[in-house]
């Protein structure tokens, strides 16, 4: 017997409550009141911050009486225009991993109690085998509502029995099987599958999900993302990198302009220090974005930085193995519209290397770009090497009364071919627009002083 994949709906699936998308596709068809039930918008934002509670549950299961009379066919229709609005607010790590499951050939099944009708254009239009769903009874023709429920109220316990008849019918084994759930409601389920995942989990969930060991996801950011409420490090990071948490440098930002403020894009930087991730995070932030980086994996073994990489969405990236694992990691964030930052150099050239103004890259920008076609915006940075040198362990943070101005700017996407066969070209054309982004004295070749490549050597090699 296979296994199959179990999904709940609201703040599962999706981003929050389903109720006033679909609640507005109802009035829109002239099924329910325009102006909804007294006190409903106060239940979807309670709903949306903490997740079910009885009284909430209690209206969803006196929902069939209020649609008595209703025509099914009208809801029906509802329910699809619904399903067009709902799907803007699927959580952007779920589509991939829904791809995940039906790519391991596990039936994929929506379980919710919202009602079948309602939500089954969605299910479709997500791709979804099957709906186990709370069901209206309707009158012997099938075209009206008794008032009253075919089958059981499909929540809670009566969700885990909804479950295990369609498992039956459907030759499906529980314990091979996976769910997803953000309710205390849904412990029933998810302690009958093989696979338990607390997702988005309310604040009981997450105490039994700990007990339990069970995985705790939140499919609205990157795995390894850890949330509390609707926060996330990078909204802490947000409030706390700005130029003045920089007394040690000066920040001339130009161009943040030209960063999307929403949607996929490929962030790439030149690379000259240690510092080049805080000035690179800073201009992203400036814009209203939270950079998701590419890094090497001796930045996520280290032992207080790497948790916080990790926790910030980075992807963990170890060329030693040629695996195009973080490729794909990114190319899933860049599915999920978010921004990834990376810098093509690898790593910061050392000695005479580091002045050379003709900059080689790596291809991975490049063929990101090629997999996703997200747009690739330049980054051109200059001084960093002032604020941390290659040849030292930390930053010079007792330079603050006069501190080195760390230059930046930020171009206008690269055009580039988007085939993966054309790489070497595409890359070349992405070194180049950083290189034009930098200051004149970059783009000329001036030999160094021997004080100077010492500077520019890792600490070990300065000796």
């Amino acid at each position: 017997m296979a296994g199959a994949a179990f999904f709940d709906l609201d703040r599962t699936l999706l981003k929050g409550a389903s109720g006033p998308l679909i609640t507005e596709a109802l009035s829109a068809a002239g099924l329910a009141p325009k102006n909804g039930m007294p006190g409903q918008a106060v239940l979807y934002r309670m709903f949306d911050l903490i997740g079910e509670t009885l009284p909430s549950m209690a209206l969803a299961r006196g929902a069939a009486l209020a649609a008595k009379g209703w025509s099914r066919a009208a809801v029906r229709e509802a329910g699809k225009a619904a399903a067009e609005k709902l799907d803007t607010i699927v959580a952007p790590y779920a589509r991939p991993l829904l791809d995940e499951h039906r790519a391991a050939g596990r039936k994929l099944v929506l379980a919710t109690t919202t009602p079948y009708d309602l939500i089954h254009p969605l299910a479709e239009r997500l791709g979804f085998d099957d709906v186990v769903a709370t069901r209206y009874a309707s009158s012997g023709d099938g075209d009206t509502y008794t008032g009253a429920l075919d089958g059981g109220f499909v929540w809670s316990r009566g969700k885990l029995d909804a479950v295990r008849s369609w498992a039956s019918d459907n030759d499906v084994d529980l314990a091979q099987s996976y769910a997803y759930s953000d309710s205390v409601y849904d412990t029933p389920l998810l302690s009958a599958v093989g696979h338990p995942h607390a997702v988005n989990p309310d604040p009981r969930l997450l105490a039994f999900a700990s007990l339990r060991r069970w995985p705790v996801l939140h499919l609205d950011v990157p795995p390894g993302v850890p949330k509390l409420g609707p926060f996330e490090p990078a909204d802490l990071l947000k409030l706390t990198s700005r130029p003045e948490f920089f007394p040690y440098a000066r920040f001339d930002i130009g161009g943040t302009e030209k960063i999307p403020r929403e949607g996929p894009a490929i962030v790439v930087g030149n690379h000259r220090s240690y510092f080049d991730t805080a000035a690179l995070g800073l201009t992203v932030l400036k814009a209203g974005r939270a950079p998701r980086f590419l890094g090497k994996k001796e930045v996520f073994d280290a032992p207080v930085i790497g948790p916080l990489a990790t926790a910030m969405g980075g992807i963990r990236v170890d060329r030693g193995t040629g695996s195009d694992e973080p490729l794909k990691r990114a190319a899933a964030a860049l599915e999920a519209g978010e921004l990834v930052a990376l810098m093509p150099q690898g790593t910061i050239p050392r000695g005479e290397e580091f002045f050379n103004p003709v900059l080689k890259g790596r291809y991975g920008a490049a063929r990101l770009a090629a997999m996703t076609g997200a747009p690739v915006i330049p980054i051109g940075m200059w001084g960093t090497e002032k604020v941390w040198p290659r040849a030292e362990r930390v930053p010079r943070v007792w330079n603050v009364l006069r501190p080195p101005t760390v230059r930046v700017r930020v171009g206008d996407p690269v055009s580039l071919s988007g085939r993966e066969d054309y790489v070497d070209s595409d890359t070349s054309a992405i070194m180049d627009a950083l290189v034009a982004l930098l200051p004149e004295e970059a783009q000329v070749y001036r030999a160094p002083t021997e004080e100077e490549i010492k500077l520019a050597k890792p600490p070990k090699e300065r000796r």
